[in-house]
């Protein structure tokens, strides 16, 4: 039986060499905010005995190895393709990709009014609880979070039942469009609580590149095959772009069970 650290074959000795299955992690490999399961990891680990994965993630690594690694487990090593924060930050076979800067593309200047604007937006706002982190800044995006980050799992799903009904992050959104339409920024839901900011074709699409050019390295691979699995592949979702796109093959999933039963379909 394969396992997480187990050697697996060079991508050009996988059985099938030209395809890659790259997941969504909230709500598809893990439930949102918490750990995957044992078998979870143990099918990403079988799996990538037959075909090249891929994490693509909105967070930043750190949530990623929160969510599926483990203190003897680099999150870098369980995949062949690591993509945080959309593929800003990304990783091949456990080494570092070239990394882009969503400050540097905005100028500090901008930022600053978005920021401004967001923080009296959310002092405003009436909702049932606040708690903190309305503002994470990472490298390639911002997340914004009107309850906070800092929820409690049973305050995010309450959030997550309130939203559902009063729309509070579509109306955030509407708000921030109307009041910055020219900054050249996409705005996406995703998860229970909160919403990410980046740049134009930023999103999950953004991890595209790093697949499309893996064909002019010289161990590389042509991927003429490229599935995603996500859970937000709702139009305003976080998985919308990606899994529309016309370079992949799309899998809209309920939670990490559905994703596992997908998987054993197709592969095994």
């Amino acid at each position: 039986m394969a396992s997480a650290t187990s050697v697996v074959p060079p991508l050009k000795d996988r059985p099938v060499k030209n395809t890659i299955c790259l997941f969504d992690v909230d709500g598809t490999l893990s439930p949102a905010r918490k750990s995957a399961s044992p078998s979870m990891l143990q099918l990403l680990s079988e799996l990538r005995h037959k075909v090249a994965i891929g994490s693509v993630g909105g967070s930043d690594l750190a949530k990623q190895q929160e969510q599926l690694g483990s203190a003897n487990v680099d999150v870098k090593n369980m995949f062949d393709f690591c993509f945080a924060e959309n593929g800003l930050t990304a990783f091949r076979m456990g080494e570092p990709m070239v990394r882009s800067s969503f400050i540097a593309w905005l100028g500090e200047e901008k930022y600053k009014a978005l920021v401004k604007f967001v923080l009296h937006y959310i002092a405003d706002l009436d909702i049932p609880i606040k708690r903190g982190t309305f503002v994470e800044f990472r490298n390639g995006m911002v997340n914004i979070s009107p309850v906070g980050r800092n929820a409690s799992a049973q305050e995010r799903n309450d959030f997550e039942a309130y939203d559902k009904e009063h729309h509070v992050r579509e109306k955030f959104i509407e708000a921030l469009k109307k009041e910055f339409p020219d900054m050249g920024l996409t705005f996406s839901i995703g998860g229970q609580i909160s919403f990410d900011v980046f740049p134009t074709g930023w999103d999950k699409t953004y991890c595209l590149r790093h697949i499309e050019a893996e064909k002019d390295r010289p161990d590389g691979i042509e991927y003429t095959t490229i599935h995603f699995f996500g859970d937000k592949t709702d139009k305003g979702g976080n998985d919308w772009e990606i899994y529309a796109d016309p370079r992949t093959t799309g899998h809209s999933v309920k939670d990490p069970e559905d994703t596992a039963a997908q998987l054993k379909k197709m592969f095994f």
